[in-house]
């Protein structure tokens, strides 16, 4: 029991104290229960098991949790992954898992996520796989930039410009065979992986970017390249969820398609 006998003897004499009847009999050589001992027995046999289940409650809720993984690619925009979450947490507890599409959809075909919200390729619908958003990719320029009230401009109109490379851009290797085509070969005055910060330095002023229209920020305004002609869908893929879960992440995902 790794206690040393006087600490047991007066654990014992504890519990004796408190159920109010002596329990044990010890001599030298032996120990043997008293009449109300073996009566309290199985008493003592359940506490035990029950003490045992509730040391473990906490970890058997934890394998509970989440009821829902749903996988998220970066490049979604803020407000609509806001307005999926508030349409999924009242009725479900939820992990948020970020990757590329290609990551999520590894992760869906093994089971580690139960939805994710991502590309969609040509044909891919059915019934497991819901279309939410289609837009186009667009140059986003300052709102005091010179070129901001064209509309539509060349990729040559462009080649003096400063660009900022969204590194999560899922269209990154297309845009830069398309403009070095049309030999612009623009500086680069920041590359990073934050969405966020790239459209904040758009706004600043510190270079223009492209992007999925929907990404467009405060202070921006979407420019059309000519022949520039990408587009992206959006869709829930859905795992092998319960009927229950399935329902909610269609309203999630119809919640999301409306903030868009």
């Amino acid at each position: 029991m790794r206690l040393t006998q006087p600490t047991l003897s007066l654990g014992i004499a504890e519990l004796e104290r408190l159920v109010g009847a002596q329990l044990i009999v010890r001599d030298r050589r032996h120990l043997r229960l008293t009449e109300a001992g073996g009566r309290f027995l199985p008493l003592a046999r359940d506490l035990e098991r029950k003490f045992a289940e509730a040391d473990g409650f906490a970890e058997r809720r934890a394998l509970d949790w989440p009821e829902v993984k749903l996988g998220l690619i970066k490049t979604l925009p803020g407000r609509a992954v806001q307005a999926t979450v508030q349409a999924l947490i009242p009725l479900c507890s939820v992990e948020l898992i970020e990757g590329t599409d290609s990551e999520l959809r590894a992760a869906l075909s093994d089971g580690r996520l139960n939805a994710m919200i991502g590309l969609l390729r040509t044909g891919e619908e059915s019934e497991s796989v819901i279309g939410l958003h289609e837009e186009p990719y667009t140059m986003l320029v300052p709102i005091t930039h010179p070129l901001a009230g064209r509309g539509e401009v060349a990729p040559e109109d462009l080649a003096a410009e400063v660009m900022i490379a969204r590194r999560s851009c899922e269209i990154l290797d297309q845009t830069s065979r398309f403009f070095t085509r049309h030999q612009v070969r623009p500086r680069f005055s920041l590359r990073s992986e934050s969405d966020e910060r790239c459209l904040q330095m758009v706004a600043a002023g510190l270079g223009i970017t492209t992007a999925p229209a929907c990404l467009q920020a405060e202070g921006t305004v979407p420019l059309a390249v000519t022949g520039y002609d990408f587009r992206r869908r959006l869709g829930l893929r859905l795992g092998p969820v319960d009927q229950q879960n399935a329902e909610r992440l269609k309203n999630a995902a119809a919640a999301f398609a409306a903030a868009l």
